[in-house]
């Protein structure tokens, strides 16, 4: 984490009620998806960490404002809720970023165990209070495996609220998946929104598999 220069009382948006924004668009999924039901591995695990690396090639996605300064984190993690295949247990957990690990296969298995001890009661998994999630390095990571939706909304639990989250859904016929993301216009025009969407689809277009 490094601080950086940004005057935040020449920014039109940091008096705004709220700063947030969302917006959403399809993503074509079929080289992943393909590869996952024919290997035997998550759809779900390796999607996380698509967009967990399309999040973190967007420096403009890993600033916040802490003690009233600006400041920009190295990377994010991720942080994702989590459920079991009964939908009778709901957790949440925290993951590292992909490039901590040898190769995506790795990153994987790392995950799959986290989320297993975790729904097993192995782990407590993460907890942090919502109102202090901006002053870590992670962005919120949900998906909805049962919906394929065109937009969404989110909760917005300050005005000042910078943690992107990112939320993604079902599958359709045509490989294509919804992504949203929402940001704060204090840090996050159009632009950068755009660079997430192209980086996104680059990693599941070329992910190491």
């Amino acid at each position: 984490m490094r601080e950086i220069e940004f005057n935040l009382n020449e920014n039109p948006f940091y008096d705004f009620l709220s700063s947030r924004y969302c917006m959403s668009a399809r993503i074509n999924v079929e080289k992943l998806w393909k590869y996952c039901k024919s290997n035997d591995e998550s759809f779900f695990i390796l999607s996380l960490g698509c967009l967990m690396n399309a999040v973190n090639s967007v420096s403009e996605l890993k600033r916040r404002i802490i003690n009233e300064k600006v400041v920009e984190f190295d990377y994010l993690e991720g942080t994702s809720p989590i459920m079991n295949k009964d939908e009778e247990i709901y957790r949440e957990m925290r993951v590292k970023t992909p490039q901590n690990f040898k190769n995506i296969h790795q990153w994987h298995d790392y995950v799959k165990k986290l989320l297993t001890d975790i729904l097993n009661g192995n782990d407590e998994g993460f907890t942090l209070d919502m109102q202090k999630r901006d002053e870590e390095n992670i962005a919120n990571f949900s998906c909805i495996p049962w919906v394929d939706f065109d937009s969404i909304t989110n909760c917005i639990v300050t005005g000042h609220q910078i943690q992107p989250l990112i939320t993604w859904g079902k599958v359709n016929e045509n490989y294509e998946m919804t992504v949203s993301i929402t940001v704060s216009h204090i840090f996050v025009n159009g632009l950068e929104i755009s660079k997430f969407f192209k980086n996104a689809q680059k990693e599941f277009n070329q992910i190491e598999i």
